[in-house]
């Protein structure tokens, strides 16, 4: 071991050149060094803890016993630098870049239109690109498990999945394939005449070819160095921590012995989450990973010992390997491993992940330690003492995260027994998200009979997620060993099961009826499967009915259909306007290139924030003590209200609230007014509270109380965390939307609309159902966080802001309010965000003015970035929404009545409930023509963070519960919904609740086409039929229609500008108010001024969003963005055109460049202002009338689901969407909208769920516990089809706004699931409607299902306990 105190130098290599540190900080992960020091920014920092993929790189190193170099995909945010001594990295600036050359993955992921706000597609790169540095020609399978581990919030995934496919082996030349429309597979007519083919999102035949010999080398120093030098003990020093990394089995015995609490790191997957997310500090680290005898794998007559130090993906080849190798009975077990280790984790945790660190570190969840334990497996353990062999048993795990094993003792290897004829293992688990969850709960199951017999000779089963442990149902064992394998014994384990495994209903991570319903349902899966196994072996002969046996849920992704038109042969082939065009900045987003907030690089003398938030939902403060957090290295100054030097009271919606509180009240930054329609109005006000003085008062859980601000970001974070806050509790907080109505506590106004005559109406129909359904909210999860730079100019006040926000005119406002300057002071500049839906309109703000403070005070470049778990905690959601509804039908299924009630949990304080609130309201009648209508909405004020604007802006939660109210009606009626649907449609002329006069013919064809593509009557028969043959899997349809407003009912917002300025040159610099979060908003602008300008689209640059180019900007938002600015830009392009036309007379055969310089020297101003005024929208809300849209997007959604009953686990079989939105600018980007839209819907309306505390503390703070949807929740078939022959007068080229619009069409899929359950439901004697709240996640649909087990699960009685987590 070195006992030298500068420590080792550290050498490694990344993108082919070598990297040496004197001073490597085991605290320092890669992916904190390739941004901040080597400034390769390409690699992505989307959530810290290994979750998301946006960091993925790919890791080489030389394995001298082998003479071979492997290559694997890893999480940067996870891989500590000093482990990466002899290793070579590769970043997606090392593969390719438009100064050099592309590489086909980069080229084929933008191409295919899988890169929109590109945050995420350097981490689907490297994954992609490693792959295929491992299999040059891999399968579907490989490439969808190869990018389960990256996340993306805006594609859908489905192109970024057809680029990628472009590599399989078994590709096709199949027209689907190339997002064709009319495909040959399905009867359609193909021909290679051009003008006869349906147009394509792209041409693979145009891509570059995969090129081998274009890789980086393995770097031959290193092949050397591995070769011939002998490995010696590596020791590095930090500020904080050591490092060590010991190469002899007997040095780390040694080390272990004199350090029982230092943790052995391998992959870092369990110690550096708890280091970075909790706060755990450990002086002294031991990496064992050069200590050999930690990876031998030893074979043995009665199975193999596996080194401890393996990591999962190298245990998995392994055990693939010896199946082949030997007879099936032997491999039981390993099969059953295998499958296991395929859903643990990503391939990059896999990669890294050991088979020792998963078992020592005894999460009470685990994957293996229940397959292992039931498989009668045992570890060999080394120390000071001597080696002994442990078994791992319901012994080896005494409590949460503990085992039986002594801190000195180091897992050496596993051994992994053969399994023998008549001997049975299986797997279980049910996880929130198919792929890359932890598990809910787990299991491992085996059973051995005797040759020829029936009778049970050993058995053993083992829980995850059923206890603190993994827990043995020795019990239940009992009961089933020595006796005969059949119902009668199984009908008497699961009795047994029930009480051993009981679960108090407080118990942590909630779902306890699920979890014990689980439980129950593996053992009787495994029963199945075990009794098939018999059959096979002739021990039995009666026949188990088809209909009871289970099939794995399809999982494969197949190719989609995406249908548009093609442009009229009559347009100029120049004219980009109606094609698919590639986002403008996908290849530079592909290769890293692409420059976000956090990529810029940092000025002289930087400092970074961080914010301190009230750990209270209601209290007072009583003492705030930062002198601890001064004290600490690099903290430059805490920021208090005090430092404000502007504003610090402004109003919102008639709400006094301040900056920075300095007295008993809640506060916000300052905003102005604005009056509306006779109401101070402030339309996007955030309410996030910044309270800093003693004796003020929070009333959140996040809420902002002060701000670190140090010279690094790990000094900023360690003075947030020394920050010391006392509280005195206040009485009574509210956090449900039931407490909030309870205590009548309501932000106002609260809205109704009424058509007809509700009350009277009620008395004359056939029937009526009253019935409710809660919605919970739902986290942004852009994936870029909210970012910001402030940079003081250093003189007179002025400062620059760079920041990732939908709204720069706010920004600029907010801070020129906050610091008391004008707005001519500060200047906004958006480059583009990785991703906003609504979320960066008015949080983002906020936070800028508190760092703007922060730069005024110091007069030094001041940067905050939200850490994830701080960005969901602080900045709010879409809003839960409880809806109450009454409804009036007559027997052929009209429906003459329905009355509404909304009620939003809106949060601690106003932001834009109220406009959401009345967006719910306007929606309620959907596609709807129902007579007497009425519908009441109110905000809820609690004690939770304040929610805010998101994708459809109340849209979503509307039409959910009218929705759901047609759902219900069907029930009970006993009639198919979309009957229900259809009967009570808009026909003809036609007329909304609000009096707006509208036609709904594209609504109506959009509804009948996506019928027809959907094959929906033949498809809806074989489901039924499917249903019959299956007990517990059904199957289940929906199809759901859209009418969505566009525009802003506040006619202010619905004005733009647009700057453009030609050069001599005759290039375009085009800058507009809007701003590019992915929705390719700057791509159809340059398109608008090709058009406009008759150029091509290559002489037209934007380069970003700026306040002071174009001023007093509305935010983009509201799917409005394109039909104003495009107008905008348009109304300049033909100024200069026009201006251009004496050049053009005068030279009509000259060039553009010829025309452009000639107006140069005739002095005409090639610069140009386009100015959109917008349609004069309003809402009356007192006479109930007003046009607050200025068109409709109509669409038409079919889903169809796979469910299984006793898990609640489910895939979508088929998506069909049909959207009329006009003549479509650029139908890639469109569709892509769609697509991300819908899938974003989908997890709203199935997956993401806000946990909780019963104190208010939200538990879901990352993508560890909140699951968006990944490619493993992609519909398998997904086809997008544009209505054709659609005309818009109202919006630039006819297009339609689409970027809201679709996302509720994700709740064809509840309503799929909700079908399926009622199948289940039915063969339990259920009928009629019931409850299925949203989102429907396995949980809930499991247990709505009501299968045998789950009735044997006796429910908690409301109220007599207290809940591991709130129902909001």
């Amino acid at each position: 071991m070195s006992t030298s105190k500068q420590g080792d130098i550290l050498c490694f290599f990344i993108n082919g050149k070598k990297v040496t540190q004197k001073h490597a900080d085991p605290e320092t992960m890669l992916l904190s060094f390739l941004r901040e020091k080597m400034r390769l920014t390409g690699t992505k920092s989307g959530c810290g803890g290994g979750g998301c993929g946006a960091c993925t790189v790919m890791v080489s190193r030389y394995q001298p016993a082998t003479k071979t170099i492997i290559h694997f995909s890893a999480n940067a945010c996870l891989l500590p630098l000093c482990q990466l001594h002899g290793a070579a990295v590769t970043t997606v600036e090392g593969i390719g870049s438009t100064k050099t050359r592309i590489h086909p993955v980069q080229e084929r992921i933008a191409k295919a239109h899988g890169s929109q706000c590109g945050f995420c597609t350097p981490g689907m790169v490297m994954a992609m690109y490693t792959l295929l540095r491992n299999r040059p020609q891999p399968s579907m399978e490989d490439i969808q498990e190869a990018l389960a581990g990256n996340l993306c919030r805006c594609t859908g995934y489905r192109p970024i999945v057809d680029g990628c496919r472009t590599f399989c082996q078994e590709e096709t030349s199949c027209c689907k394939v190339n997002g064709n429309g009319n495909c040959c597979m399905n009867g359609g007519n193909r021909t290679d005449e051009p003008e006869h083919e349906p147009p394509q999102l792209f041409h693979k035949e145009e891509f570059l070819p995969l090129d081998p010999t274009q890789d980086l080398i393995f770097p031959p120093e290193l092949i050397l160095a591995s070769e011939k030098e002998t490995p010696q003990t590596l020791t590095f020093l930090g500020e904080r921590m050591s490092w060590v990394s010991p190469v002899s089995l007997e040095e780390l015995v040694q080390l272990k012995t004199r350090n029982p609490k230092a943790p052995l790191v391998m992959g870092n997957t369990n110690i550096g989450p708890d280091i970075k997310f909790k706060g755990v500090l450990h002086p002294l680290i031991i990496s064992p990973i050069r200590v050999k005898e930690l990876f031998e794998v030893t074979h043995t007559s009665n199975g193999v010992w596996v080194g401890a130090g393996c990591t999962l993906a190298e245990l998995r080849s392994l055990m693939e390997k010896l199946v082949t190798q030997f007879p099936e009975e032997k491999t039981e077990l390993f099969r059953a491993l295998i499958q296991q280790l395929g859903n643990l984790g990503s391939v990059q945790i896999r990669n890294v992940a050991s088979l020792g660190g998963q078992i020592i570190s005894a999460y009470p969840n685990s994957d293996l330690n229940p397959v292992l334990s039931a498989g009668k497996c045992k570890v060999s353990v080394v120390s000071n003492g001597g080696r002994r062999e442990v078994p791992l048993d319901q012994d080896f795990f005494v409590s949460f995260c503990k085992t039986v094993l002594k801190p000195e003792e180091i897992i050496v290897s596993v051994f992994i027994p053969f399994t023998r004829k008549g001997e049975f293992v299986r797997v279980f688990r049910q996880a929130p998200r198919k792929e890359t969850s932890f598990a809910t709960v787990t299991s491992g199951m085996r059973v051995f009979f005797c040759e020829g017999s029936r009778v049970v000779q050993d058995v053993s089963i083992y829980y995850g997620g059923m206890g603190a442990t993994t827990v043995s149902a020795a019990k239940t064992c009992a009961a089933i060993a020595s006796r005969s394998w059949d119902d009668e014994t199984l009908t008497r384990a699961y009795d047994v099961l029930l009480d051993e495994l009981d679960l108090p209903p407080s118990a942590p991570g909630g779902k306890v009826e699920f979890r014990r319903s689980l439980s129950l349902s593996f053992l009787f899966k495994f029963n199945l499967e075990v009794l098939q196994k018999l059959r096979e072996m002739e021990v039995i002969t009666d026949e188990l009915p088809s209909r009871m046996q289970i099939q794995p849920l399809p999982r494969e992704i197949g190719p989609s259909l995406q249908e548009f038109q093609h442009v009229s042969k009559d347009q100029s082939e120049q004219d980009p306007v109606g094609r698919p065009i590639m986002h403008r900045s996908a290849i530079s987003q592909a290769t890293g290139e692409a420059i976000y907030c956090d990529d810029m690089p940092p000025t002289d003398g930087e400092l970074f924030l961080s914010v301190v938030t009230s750990a209270r939902a209601h209290a007072k403060i009583t003492g705030l003590d930062v002198s601890e957090a001064l004290k600490l290295p690099g903290v430059v100054d805490v920021i208090t209200a005090k430092d404000i030097p502007g504003k610090r009271v402004r109003s919102s919606f008639g709400y006094d609230e301040e900056v920075l509180a300095q007295s008993e009240v809640s506060m916000s930054i300052a905003l102005f007014l604005m009056p509306i329609h006779g109401l101070k109005f402030w339309l996007s006000t955030d309410s996030l509270i910044f309270s800093l003085a003693v004796g003020l008062q929070v009333s959140c859980v996040g809420q902002m109380v002060c701000a670190v601000i140090a010279d690094t970001r790990e000094h900023a974070k360690r003075g947030a965390y020394a920050v010391k806050i006392s509280y005195k509790d206040l009485p009574d907080p509210v956090f449900t939307t039931e407490e909030a109505v309870e205590k009548s506590s309501f932000f106002e106004p609260q809205r109704t609309l009424e058509r007809g005559n509700v009350t009277e109406a009620f008395k004359t129909v056939d029937q009526t159902y009253e019935g409710e359904i809660k919605m919970g909210g739902q986290e942004h999860f852009y994936m870029e966080t909210q970012s910001m730079l402030v940079v003081p100019v250093g003189e007179e006040t002025e400062f620059n802001l760079y920041v990732s926000t939908q709204w720069p005119a706010l920004t600029q406002d907010v801070v020129a309010e906050t610091l008391g300057i004008p707005s001519n002071r500060v200047t906004c500049h958006v480059k583009r965000m990785g991703g906003a839906f609504g979320g960066k309109v008015t949080k983002t703000s906020i936070l800028a003015g508190i760092t703007s403070v922060a730069a005024w005070k110091t007069n030094r470049a001041v940067r905050c970035v939200l850490e994830r778990g701080d960005d969901m905690l602080i900045t709010g959601a879409r809003h839960p929404v409880l809806g109450k509804y009454k409804v009036g039908f007559m027997k052929d299924g009209r429906i003459m009545a329905a009355d509404f009630q909304y009620y939003t949990n809106a949060g601690n304080t106003v932001d834009e409930s109220l406009l959401v609130v009345d967006k719910v309201v306007l929606h309620m009648d959907n596609a709807y023509n129902i007579p007497n209508l009425r519908g009441c909405a109110a905000a809820c004020r609690t004690n939770l963070p304040s929610n805010t604007a998101f994708r459809g802006f109340g849209v979503p939660q509307s039409l959910l519960v009218v929705e759901n109210m047609i759902n219900d009606v069907a029930l009970a009626l006993g009639r198919p919904a979309d009957q229900i649907r259809e009967l009570n449609m808009y026909k003809g002329p036609s007329v909304t609740p609000y009096k707006f006069e509208f036609s709904p013919e594209n609504m109506l064809r959009c509804w009948e086409e996506c019928k027809m593509k959907a094959e929906f009557n033949a498809r809806r028969g074989a489901a039924d039929q499917f249903n019959l043959q299956n007990r517990w899997k059904k199957r289940g349809m929906s199809i759901i229609p859209i009418k969505y407003g566009i525009a802003f009912a506040e006619s202010f917002l619905n004005q733009a500008a647009a700057l453009v300025h030609i050069y001599k040159d005759g290039s375009v610099l085009v800058t507009h108010g809007g701003t590019e979060m992915g929705q390719g908003i700057h791509t159809k602008m340059q398109q608008v001024a090709s058009r406009e300008l008759h150029i091509p689209p290559s002489k037209i640059y934007i380069s970003e969003t700026s306040t002071n180019t174009v001023p007093n900007t509305c935010p983009s938002a509201a799917s409005f963005g394109t039909d104003a600015n495009g107008m905008a830009v348009k109304d300049a392009c033909q100024m200069l055109y026009q201006r251009l036309k004496p050049m053009r007379e005068k030279n009509p055969k000259g060039s553009w460049e010829k025309w452009v310089n000639a107006a140069f020297f005739e002095k005409i101003s090639l610069s140009a202002t386009g100015f959109y005024r917008g349609l004069d929208l309003y809402m009356d809300w007192e006479k109930m009338e007003g046009q607050p849209y200025a068109y409709f997007t109509y669409g038409a959604c079919c889903s169809e689901v796979e469910l299984d009953c006793l898990t609640g686990d489910y895939r979508t079989v088929r998506t069909d969407i049909m959207v009329d939105i006009g003549r479509s600018v650029n139908p890639s980007v469109d569709i892509g909208q769609i697509e991300g839209a819908f899938l974003q819907g989908l997890g709203l309306y199935t997956m993401e769920e806000l946990k909780f505390s019963p104190s208010g503390l939200l538990y879901t703070r990352g993508p560890s516990q909140y699951k968006i949807p990944a490619m493993c929740d992609v519909p398998l078939c997904f086809n997008v089809y544009l209505l054709s022959d659609s005309d818009n007068p109202h919006a630039i080229y006819s297009s339609k706004g689409i970027g809201e619009p679709t996302l509720f069409l994700g709740s064809s899929v509840f309503f799929a699931i909700k079908d399926a359950v009622a199948a289940a439901r039915s063969e339990s004697g259920l009928a009629g409607p019931f409850t299925l709240n949203s989102p429907a996640t396995p949980e809930r649909a499991c247990l709505a299902c009501a299968s045998p087990l789950t009735q044997k699960v006796p429910a908690s009685k409301p109220g007599s306990f207290k809940p591991w987590a709130l129902d909001i």
